[in-house]
């Protein structure tokens, strides 16, 4: 059964992982919300004017009341710089599954962040809410975001042919990837030293 507790703020070597505010808007639109390198690889299209920004981060703030609302923003530990967000969404209580999405701000690629980002929601849905199931899929034209899945754990299941469209009309296959309870708590604390990644 999954264990709902809400958007509790997270911590890793490098980053802050906490809830959204309202007035973190114009730094969502200007660090990758409206940057069509970061949004081509997102379902929406990129955000034109922070009013569209302003009305999509007052949705999530409105929304961390609920138990199951699990939506983070991420940023660098010490300065507070807000660079990219991170969610778990699509709860399925019959399977405990769920999945996992993350945007990040072009000038923070390659460089770890996702990573670590990725690594500390993967723990907290295993370690804190129960969840059976972590799945994530990523765009074939984009292999990093593949690489950061792995490197989290996660393990590619297939491909899924046209499964994301955008605004243009055109159509992108997706790698799918996932990874168990059972095998992250097999993989990285089987001899109960912590995360080894």
């Amino acid at each position: 059964m999954i264990k709902y507790i809400g958007t509790p703020q997270l911590e890793t070597n490098r980053l802050i992982l906490e809830k959204f505010e309202l007035n973190d808007a114009q730094k969502v639109f200007d660090h990758w919300i409206s940057d069509e390198r970061v949004t081509d690889n997102r379902v929406s299209a990129a955000h034109t004017a922070v009013s569209q920004t302003v009305e999509r981060v007052a949705n999530i703030v409105s929304q961390y009341e609920k138990e199951d609302f699990c939506y983070w923003a991420v940023k660098l530990k010490g300065s507070g710089e807000l660079n990219g967000e991170i969610d778990l969404y699509d709860f399925d209580e019959t399977t405990g599954n769920c999945e996992v999405s993350y945007s990040l701000r072009y000038r923070w690629w390659n460089q770890g962040y996702g990573t670590e980002a990725l690594r500390a929601v993967v723990e907290f849905g295993f370690r804190h809410m129960n969840l059976h199931k972590i799945a994530a899929a990523h765009n074939t034209d984009n292999p990093a975001s593949g690489r950061i899945m792995n490197k989290a754990g996660m393990v590619q299941e297939g491909i899924v042919r046209d499964m994301i469209g955008n605004s243009k009309g055109q159509y992108k296959d997706c790698a799918i990837y996932g990874i168990l309870q059972g095998e992250y708590f097999s993989k990285y604390f089987s001899k109960g030293s912590g995360y080894k990644g």
